[in-house]
C-alpha cells in the first residue's frame, strides 16, 4: 500500500467499464433468449428451421443480437487499446526539450515508474477544494545545475519530505552533471508518492544566452524565465524553488495559497527584505527598476495556464529587451527582469508573507519575519553573522540546532542515597563504538554518553547495543543520540548534551577513549566526602596517562602503573606532542603522593577533572579539534574552582586511528587560523566576564 491516493480514478473507470459492459451485455442476451421461460438458442448450428418455434422475426431478433455484440466487443477492445496507451504514454514534450520520468515508489521497473507517474496537470482526482487535499500532488519546480547545486538540492528536498502529506511531482531543470547525480539519487532513494522529471537545461539556454548577467548563477540565473515553455502545456500552477531554500513546514500549506489569488494575479512573491532595489546601498548604486523595495524570486507561485493566456513569454522579453538598452546587464539575473515586468504591472502580484522566503544575506531586514513565526526553526544570530567571513562555518556552528533523542535506549537509575554519586560523562561517534564494552567492565556507576550519528548510524547502533551481553547488562548508562548537522564534530554541544542530563550530584568529565582504572567509581565516591565537594568548589584531577600499544595487560594498582611507566610501556598522556595539556598536574609529585594536593592553573591545562554538577558548561564555538577542553577549565579556574590532584586514581588513554578534525586541523591553515581567532574572542569574553581577573589569561597565552 503506498499510503498516499495516486489519483487512479480514471484508471479504475476504465477498468470498471470493461468489466461492466460485457457482463451487462451478456446478461442481457441471456435474458433475451428465453421465450415464455424456455431457452432459445442463437448459435446457428443449433438452430432448427423446421421447428414450429422458429419464425422469421426470431430470426431477425438473433441476427440483430448477434451485430449488437460484435459492436460490443469492438468497443471492449477500443477501450483496452485506450487504456493501453494510457499506461504507456510519457510525460508531454515542449520545444523539443527531453523530460525524464522517476518515480520512487514501490517497484523499480520502467512500466511501473511509468504508470505510477502519470498525472494530468495539477487535477486532483480528490476533488479541488479550497485546501489542499490529501491526494492532491503538489508540483515543484527547481533549475539545478553541477555538483554543488546538486547537493543543495538534496538538503531542500529532504526539508520538504520532512513535513509533506501530499504527493509531490518534482520538475528538475538540470544540465547533463546534475541529470546524472540526481537521477541516480532519486531511483535509489525509494520514497514513496513523488515523481522527478528531468528537462534538459542546455536546450534551454538559446532562450535567454542573449541576456547579458553578472549575478553568480551565470545563465543557469535565468532559466525560471521560460517555465511556461519548458514545463508541460496541461501543468496549470507550480512552486518555484531556489537550490538554496530549506523548508520548516509542510509544503502543503504554501500550494494552499494559491486559493486566495484573485483577479490577474499570477506570481506569488515574497517582498524583498533588502535594501537593493531602492538603491541606497552604495554611492551610484543604480539597481533595475521595481515596485518599492521589489521582490525575491528565491520562491515562486506560478499560476502557469493564465501565464500563457497573458504570453508572458512575449511580455518579459519586451521588458527585458527595454531595460538592457540602458542597464547593460542583470545583476541578480531572473529576479531583475522578474520585478522589472512587476514595476509595469503590478496587479500580476499576490504578495506571500516574507516568512515563505526568509533571506538571511547581509543587510536583510529577515528578523522581522520570524520574529513571531514560532514554526519557522532559524536562529537570528545567523543573519548576524558575515558569509564572507573565511571563518563563517565555525561561527555558524554555535548556533547550529541539532535534532537530539535522548536516553535511546532503556535506562534506569537511582542516585544513591548518601549524595555521593558520581556519573562519568563523555561523548563519541561511531568509530569509537568499540569503547564502551570496556569502559562498562572499567566503570559500574552510572554513565551519560552523547553519540554523534547520522540516522543510519543510529540504527547500527541499535544492533550492535542489541547484541552486546555487556551493554544490554546494563541499565545505569544513559545513551542520547545527537544527529548529525553541519560539517565539524560538535564536541562541546555533545558535552554539554551529556552533562544536561547527569542524575547524580558529581561528574567525572572524561573522554571516551580513556578506560578508568578498575575500582575507580568507589575511590571517587570516597574522596568527594573527604574533599567535602558539595560544600566547597573544587575539581578533582584524575592523572591521565597513555600507551602506544593496542593490547594492553590493564594495570591494577598504583605501584604496577609507576613499574609500566619506568619501563616505557606506559607514558604520561600527550607527553610526546602536547606536554602543556598536562603538564601543570606535576606526575613527579604525584609519584610519591599519599594525600590529595593542590595545583594552580596554567596556559594549556585541560585535565580531566571530578566536579559538581552545577559546574559551567562547555563553550559551544570550539568545535572538532582544539581548545575544547582548554577552555572549560580556564572557565573554572576564573570561577575560582580548587584544582586537587589525586594520588591514588588514574585514567588510561587507548590508542586509535587520528581523528578527521585533527587531520584537519594538522593540513589546513586557515582551519588553525580560525581556531586561533576563536581563542582570542573567547579570551575577550572572559575579560568581559570575570573583569581585572581574567587579565592573567591574556598574559599567560602571551608568555606560553
Amino acid at each position: 500500500m503506498l499510503g498516499i491516493c495516486r489519483g487512479r480514478r480514471k484508471f479504475l473507470a476504465v477498468s470498471l467499464t470493461l468489466l461492466c459492459i460485457p457482463a451487462v451485455t451478456w446478461l442481457y442476451l441471456f435474458a433475451g433468449s428465453y421465450e415464455d421461460g424456455k431457452p432459445v438458442s442463437l448459435s446457428p448450428l443449433e438452430s432448427q428451421p423446421h421447428s414450429p418455434r422458429y419464425t422469421a422475426s426470431s430470426q431477425r431478433e438473433r441476427e440483430s443480437l448477434e451485430v449488437r455484440v460484435r459492436e460490443v466487443e469492438e468497443e471492449n477492445r477500443a477501450l483496452r487499446r485506450q487504456l493501453s496507451l494510457a499506461q504507456g504514454r510519457a510525460p508531454g514534450h515542449r520545444r523539443g526539450n527531453h523530460s525524464k520520468t522517476y518515480s520512487m515508489e514501490e517497484g523499480t521497473g520502467d512500466s511501473e515508474n511509468l504508470r505510477a507517474g502519470i498525472v494530468a496537470g495539477n487535477s486532483s482526482e480528490c476533488g479541488q477544494q479550497p485546501v489542499v487535499e490529501k491526494c492532491e500532488t503538489i508540483h515543484v519546480a527547481i533549475v539545478c545545475a553541477g555538483y554543488n547545486a546538486s547537493r543543495d538540492v538534496v538538503t531542500l528536498v529532504k526539508s520538504v519530505l520532512f513535513h509533506r502529506r501530499n504527493p509531490l511531482h518534482f520538475h528538475l531543470i538540470a544540465d547533463s552533471i546534475a541529470e546524472q547525480i540526481l537521477a541516480t539519487l532519486f531511483q535509489t532513494w525509494m520514497v514513496p508518492a513523488v515523481r522527478v522529471d528531468f528537462y534538459n537545461a542546455d536546450e534551454l539556454k538559446s532562450e535567454v544566452s542573449w541576456i547579458p548577467n553578472k549575478h553568480y548563477s551565470g545563465i543557469y540565473g535565468l532559466m525560471k524565465l521560460v517555465l511556461t515553455k519548458t514545463l508541460p502545456a496541461n501543468l496549470e500552477r507550480v512552486i518555484v524553488l531556489d537550490t538554496d531554500i530549506t523548508f520548516a513546514t509542510d509544503i502543503a500549506e504554501l500550494w494552499a495559497v494559491f486559493h486566495k489569488f484573485k483577479g490577474q494575479q499570477v506570481l506569488g512573491l515574497v517582498e524583498n527584505q533588502s535594501d537593493w532595489y531602492l538603491g541606497n546601498l552604495w554611492k551610484n548604486h543604480r539597481p533595475w527598476p521595481a515596485l518599492g523595495r521589489g521582490y525575491n524570486t528565491g520562491v515562486i507561485l506560478l499560476l502557469l495556464d493564465k501565464l500563457r493566456k497573458m504570453k508572458w513569454e512575449q511580455m518579459w522579453r519586451l521588458t527585458a529587451e527595454r531595460e538592457l538598452m540602458g542597464m547593460l546587464s542583470t545583476s541578480l539575473a531572473d529576479q531583475d527582469i522578474f520585478n522589472a515586468v512587476i514595476k509595469q504591472n503590478p496587479f500580476l502580484v499576490y504578495q506571500l508573507p516574507c516568512f515563505w522566503n526568509v533571506q538571511l544575506s547581509d543587510h536583510t531586514r529577515s528578523e522581522q519575519c520570524y520574529r513571531d513565526v514560532s514554526d519557522l526553526k532559524l536562529q537570528k544570530q545567523l543573519s548576524e553573522l558575515d558569509e564572507d567571513d573565511l571563518c563563517y562555518e565555525f561561527r555558524r556552528e554555535r548556533f547550529t540546532v541539532h535534532r537530539t533523542h535522548l536516553y535511546f535506549l532503556h535506562y534506569e537509575y537511582e542516585s544513591a542515597s548518601d549524595n555521593t554519586d558520581v556519573t562519568l560523562v563523555a561523548q563519541l561517534s561511531m568509530d569509537r563504538l568499540q569503547m564502551l564494552e570496556a569502559i562498562c567492565k572499567h566503570w559500574e556507576g552510572p554513565i551519560s554518553l552523547a553519540l554523534y550519528l547520522s540516522d543510519a548510524e543510529a540504527q547500527q547502533f541499535l544492533r550492535y547495543a542489541q547484541g552486546s551481553e555487556v551493554l544490554m547488562g546494563r541499565h545505569n548508562v544513559a545513551y542520547h543520540i545527537v544527529y548529525k548537522e553541519g560539517q565539524f564534530y560538535p564536541v562541546n554541544l555533545l558535552r554539554n548534551v551529556a552533562m544536561k542530563h547527569v542524575g547524580t550530584p558529581y561528574m567525572f568529565l572524561s573522554d571516551i577513549d580513556f578506560l578508568p582504572m578498575y575500582g575507580l567509581y568507589e575511590y571517587l565516591r570516597k574522596s568527594v566526602i573527604q574533599l567535602d565537594l558539595a560544600n566547597t568548589k573544587k575539581a578533582m584531577i584524575i592523572p591521565a596517562f597513555e600507551t602506544l600499544r593496542y593490547r594492553l595487560s590493564f594495570p591494577k594498582s598504583k605501584a604496577e602503573l609507576l613499574s609500566m611507566l619506568d619501563m616505557g610501556t606506559l607514558f604520561t598522556f600527550r607527553y610526546h606532542v602536547w606536554t602543556k595539556g598536562h603538564a601543570p598536574t606535576n606526575f613527579a609529585k604525584w609519584r610519591t603522593a599519599t594525600t590529595p594536593y593542590r595545583v594552580e592553573w596554567e596556559a594549556d591545562f585541560e585535565p580531566y577533572v571530578v566536579v559538581r554538577r552545577d559546574c559551567p558548561e562547555y563553550d559551544r564555538r570550539f568545535v572538532g579539534f582544539g581548545w575544547n577542553k582548554v577552555a572549560h577549565i580556564m572557565e573554572l579556574d576564573a570561577q575560582e574552582y580548587e584544582f586537587t590532584v589525586l594520588p591514588n586514581a588514574y585514567m588510561i588513554h587507548m590508542p586509535h586511528a587520528p581523528s578527521f578534525d585533527i587531520t584537519k586541523f594538522r593540513s589546513n591553515k586557515q582551519y588553525r587560523i580560525c581556531l586561533k581567532t576563536l581563542k582570542e574572542e573567547f579570551q575577550q569574553d572572559m575579560s568581559r566576564r570575570y573583569g581585572f581577573a581574567a587579565l592573567k589569561y591574556l598574559t599567560a597565552e602571551n608568555n606560553s
